[in-house]
């Protein structure tokens, strides 16, 4: 049975140049609500290859700081939707976030990154025909998506650090 689930405000401030952007948190993500809290999702290993540090040792407020002291922003292509489980391709019904509106906030961006094939799906669908910031498509971290390995994904994430200087 799929319940209705919904995600996390955004995380972003003024000086935001860069958000990455998932599909709907996971099942453990809602329960303890933090972004990316499953172990096994390497999103803290990729991203903090990105910005030089070891995100995954910090508390999760001082990853958050982190993140914002790299001009990094975190929230996802989806508001609601039903799914059973946590996987991007049991989403059905799904409720996008005002991606548009939200970008032309951001005085700052310079891009936008989909965690994800699902999320540039539902995002770049979002973003047709506006004027948008930069769309960069990442591979997934999430330990589901095991067809490519982590040192291939690092190299592609690393893609991101031209939005940030």
């Amino acid at each position: 049975m799929s319940l209705r689930k919904s995600g996390f405000g955004a995380v972003v401030d003024s000086d935001t140049r860069l958000v990455i952007l998932g599909s709907l948190p996971g099942e453990r993500s809602l329960v303890e609500r933090r972004y990316y809290a499953h172990p096994g999702n390497g999103f803290w290993h990729l991203v903090g290859a990105v910005i030089g540090c070891d995100l995954a040792s910090l508390e999760y407020e001082a990853r958050l700081a982190t993140l914002r002291a790299h001009h990094i922003g975190l929230w996802d292509t989806v508001a609601s939707a039903e799914r059973s489980g946590s996987l991007d391709t049991a989403i059905r019904a799904h409720e996008a976030n005002p991606l548009a509106e939200f970008a032309a906030s951001l005085p700052q961006l310079r891009a936008l990154a989909f965690n994800g094939a699902k999320s540039a799906k539902i995002g770049r669908k979002q973003l047709a025909g506006h004027t948008a910031p930069q769309l960069v498509d990442l591979p997934s971290s999430s330990a589901a998506y095991a067809a490519m390995p982590l040192a291939e994904k690092i190299e592609r994430w690393m893609a991101l650090r031209k939005f940030l200087g």
